[in-house]
Protein backbone atom coordinates (compact mmCIF):
# COMPACT_ATOMS: atom_id res chain seq x y z
CA UNK A 1 0.00 0.00 0.00
CA UNK A 2 1.70 3.38 -0.83
CA UNK A 3 2.27 6.27 2.06
CA UNK A 4 -0.51 9.14 1.85
CA UNK A 5 1.27 12.61 1.33
CA UNK A 6 2.41 14.09 4.43
CA UNK A 7 1.32 18.03 3.46
CA UNK A 8 -1.84 19.98 3.85
CA UNK A 9 -1.31 21.51 0.58
CA UNK A 10 -1.97 17.94 -1.15
CA UNK A 11 -5.79 17.65 0.13
CA UNK A 12 -8.12 19.36 -1.92
CA UNK A 13 -11.57 20.19 0.12
CA UNK A 14 -14.99 20.54 -1.90
CA UNK A 15 -18.81 19.95 -1.15
CA UNK A 16 -20.37 16.85 -1.16
CA UNK A 17 -22.90 17.02 -3.59
CA UNK A 18 -23.19 13.77 -5.45
CA UNK A 19 -24.37 10.10 -4.10
CA UNK A 20 -20.89 8.95 -4.44
CA UNK A 21 -19.33 11.57 -2.50
CA UNK A 22 -22.03 11.04 -0.01
CA UNK A 23 -20.99 7.34 0.32
CA UNK A 24 -17.39 8.23 0.79
CA UNK A 25 -18.14 10.47 3.86
CA UNK A 26 -20.21 7.72 5.17
CA UNK A 27 -17.09 4.95 4.22
CA UNK A 28 -14.18 7.27 6.20
CA UNK A 29 -17.26 8.08 9.34
CA UNK A 30 -17.79 4.54 9.03
CA UNK A 31 -13.89 3.40 9.59
CA UNK A 32 -13.07 6.14 11.85
CA UNK A 33 -16.03 6.22 14.09
CA UNK A 34 -17.33 2.80 14.28
CA UNK A 35 -14.97 0.24 13.50
CA UNK A 36 -11.91 2.68 14.81
CA UNK A 37 -13.81 4.23 18.06
CA UNK A 38 -16.42 1.44 18.46
CA UNK A 39 -19.06 4.05 17.92
CA UNK A 40 -22.67 2.58 18.03
CA UNK A 41 -23.62 2.44 14.04
CA UNK A 42 -27.20 4.12 15.27
CA UNK A 43 -25.13 6.89 17.34
CA UNK A 44 -22.84 7.74 14.22
CA UNK A 45 -25.67 7.93 11.61
CA UNK A 46 -28.08 9.78 13.74
CA UNK A 47 -30.58 10.90 11.44
CA UNK A 48 -29.17 14.29 10.39
CA UNK A 49 -27.46 13.72 7.54
CA UNK A 50 -29.80 14.39 4.67
CA UNK A 51 -32.39 16.98 6.03
CA UNK A 52 -30.60 20.36 6.49
CA UNK A 53 -26.94 19.26 6.30
CA UNK A 54 -23.98 20.22 4.40
CA UNK A 55 -20.49 17.78 3.83
CA UNK A 56 -17.33 18.90 3.04
CA UNK A 57 -14.74 15.81 2.21
CA UNK A 58 -11.26 16.15 2.02
CA UNK A 59 -9.43 14.11 -0.49
CA UNK A 60 -5.38 13.47 -1.08
CA UNK A 61 -5.79 13.09 -4.71
CA UNK A 62 -9.19 10.68 -5.57
CA UNK A 63 -8.55 9.19 -2.47
CA UNK A 64 -11.07 10.45 0.75
CA UNK A 65 -9.11 11.27 3.77
CA UNK A 66 -11.09 13.25 5.87
CA UNK A 67 -15.17 14.34 6.36
CA UNK A 68 -17.12 17.34 8.11
CA UNK A 69 -21.14 17.45 8.92
CA UNK A 70 -22.02 21.41 9.06
CA UNK A 71 -26.12 21.81 10.09
CA UNK A 72 -27.33 25.13 9.80
CA UNK A 73 -29.71 26.83 12.54
CA UNK A 74 -30.89 30.03 12.70
CA UNK A 75 -28.38 32.36 13.65
CA UNK A 76 -25.27 29.73 14.04
CA UNK A 77 -23.77 26.88 12.00
CA UNK A 78 -22.69 23.68 14.02
CA UNK A 79 -19.88 21.67 12.98
CA UNK A 80 -19.73 18.07 13.39
CA UNK A 81 -18.76 14.51 12.69
CA UNK A 82 -14.90 15.85 12.31
CA UNK A 83 -12.93 12.84 11.30
CA UNK A 84 -9.36 11.81 9.58
CA UNK A 85 -8.77 8.36 8.38
CA UNK A 86 -5.76 7.38 10.70
CA UNK A 87 -3.03 6.97 8.06
CA UNK A 88 -3.77 10.73 7.02
CA UNK A 89 -3.37 12.42 10.70
CA UNK A 90 -0.96 15.07 10.80
CA UNK A 91 -1.56 16.47 7.78
CA UNK A 92 -3.72 19.14 9.40
CA UNK A 93 -7.32 17.68 7.51
CA UNK A 94 -9.48 18.38 10.20
CA UNK A 95 -8.24 22.36 10.50
CA UNK A 96 -8.73 22.73 6.77
CA UNK A 97 -11.68 21.74 6.95
CA UNK A 98 -13.01 23.42 9.98
CA UNK A 99 -11.06 26.74 7.87
CA UNK A 100 -13.35 25.63 5.08
CA UNK A 101 -16.41 25.26 6.74
CA UNK A 102 -16.42 28.93 8.65
CA UNK A 103 -15.75 30.64 5.62
CA UNK A 104 -18.79 29.24 3.87
CA UNK A 105 -20.52 30.16 7.14
CA UNK A 106 -19.57 33.39 6.80
CA UNK A 107 -20.37 33.91 2.79
CA UNK A 108 -23.97 32.23 3.92
CA UNK A 109 -24.25 35.15 6.89
CA UNK A 110 -23.22 33.49 9.91
CA UNK A 111 -21.72 35.04 12.58
CA UNK A 112 -20.64 32.10 14.47
CA UNK A 113 -20.22 28.53 14.79
CA UNK A 114 -20.56 25.99 17.45
CA UNK A 115 -19.01 22.54 18.15
CA UNK A 116 -19.12 19.80 20.48
CA UNK A 117 -16.12 19.36 21.52
CA UNK A 118 -14.34 16.24 23.12
CA UNK A 119 -12.87 17.11 26.09
CA UNK A 120 -9.56 16.09 25.92
CA UNK A 121 -9.61 17.81 22.59
CA UNK A 122 -10.33 21.36 24.11
CA UNK A 123 -7.10 22.54 24.04
CA UNK A 124 -6.56 21.26 20.63
CA UNK A 125 -9.81 23.23 19.17
CA UNK A 126 -8.13 26.93 20.82
CA UNK A 127 -5.25 26.36 19.30
CA UNK A 128 -5.76 25.10 16.05
CA UNK A 129 -9.15 26.21 15.28
CA UNK A 130 -9.61 29.65 17.58
CA UNK A 131 -12.73 28.03 19.09
CA UNK A 132 -13.23 29.14 23.14
CA UNK A 133 -15.47 27.61 25.56
CA UNK A 134 -18.98 28.40 25.74
CA UNK A 135 -19.00 30.28 29.58
CA UNK A 136 -21.35 28.98 32.01
CA UNK A 137 -22.72 25.70 29.82
CA UNK A 138 -21.77 21.94 31.76
CA UNK A 139 -19.78 19.44 30.27
CA UNK A 140 -22.20 17.08 29.06
CA UNK A 141 -21.87 13.20 28.02
CA UNK A 142 -22.84 10.98 25.11
CA UNK A 143 -21.47 7.86 23.33
CA UNK A 144 -19.60 7.17 27.11
CA UNK A 145 -16.99 10.60 26.64
CA UNK A 146 -17.49 13.65 27.74
CA UNK A 147 -17.61 16.75 25.43
CA UNK A 148 -17.77 21.17 25.94
CA UNK A 149 -19.40 23.45 23.69
CA UNK A 150 -16.98 25.85 21.61
CA UNK A 151 -18.31 28.23 19.87
CA UNK A 152 -16.12 30.94 17.53
CA UNK A 153 -17.07 34.31 16.34
CA UNK A 154 -16.80 34.68 12.37
CA UNK A 155 -15.93 37.62 10.76
CA UNK A 156 -18.61 39.47 8.55
CA UNK A 157 -18.02 38.43 4.90
CA UNK A 158 -19.03 41.34 2.80
CA UNK A 159 -20.25 39.07 0.12
CA UNK A 160 -22.32 37.29 2.64
CA UNK A 161 -25.54 35.97 0.51
CA UNK A 162 -28.72 37.61 1.64
CA UNK A 163 -33.11 37.91 0.71
CA UNK A 164 -31.15 40.75 -1.44
CA UNK A 165 -28.70 38.61 -3.43
CA UNK A 166 -29.23 38.02 -7.25
CA UNK A 167 -31.79 35.38 -7.59
CA UNK A 168 -29.74 33.35 -9.41
CA UNK A 169 -26.91 33.40 -7.17
CA UNK A 170 -28.90 31.57 -4.72
CA UNK A 171 -29.98 29.00 -6.80
CA UNK A 172 -26.43 28.14 -7.48
CA UNK A 173 -24.36 24.38 -6.27
CA UNK A 174 -24.10 25.02 -1.93
CA UNK A 175 -20.70 26.89 -1.75
CA UNK A 176 -20.14 27.46 -5.47
CA UNK A 177 -21.85 30.73 -5.57
CA UNK A 178 -20.14 33.12 -7.60
CA UNK A 179 -19.85 30.93 -11.11
CA UNK A 180 -22.59 30.53 -13.25
CA UNK A 181 -24.58 27.33 -13.34
CA UNK A 182 -27.36 25.57 -14.57
CA UNK A 183 -29.82 28.10 -14.19
CA UNK A 184 -27.93 31.14 -15.65
CA UNK A 185 -27.38 29.08 -19.09
CA UNK A 186 -31.06 28.74 -19.10
CA UNK A 187 -31.56 31.87 -18.12
CA UNK A 188 -29.00 33.50 -20.94
CA UNK A 189 -30.34 30.98 -23.88
CA UNK A 190 -34.37 32.11 -22.79
CA UNK A 191 -32.58 35.99 -23.16
CA UNK A 192 -31.35 35.40 -26.31
CA UNK A 193 -34.84 33.65 -27.75
CA UNK A 194 -36.80 37.02 -26.65
CA UNK A 195 -34.52 38.98 -28.66
CA UNK A 196 -35.08 36.79 -31.96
Amino acid sequence: MKAPRKTAGALKISVVRTVDDLMQVFAVRAQVYVAEQDCPYVEEFDGNDIAGATHLIARDGSEPVATMRIRWFANFAKFERICVRSKFRGVSAADRLVEFGCRMAARKGYAKVLVHANQRLVGHWERVAQMKPRAGRPVFEYSQLSFVEMERDLPRDPNALSIDSAPLQLVRPEGDWDRPGVLDISSTQANRARKR
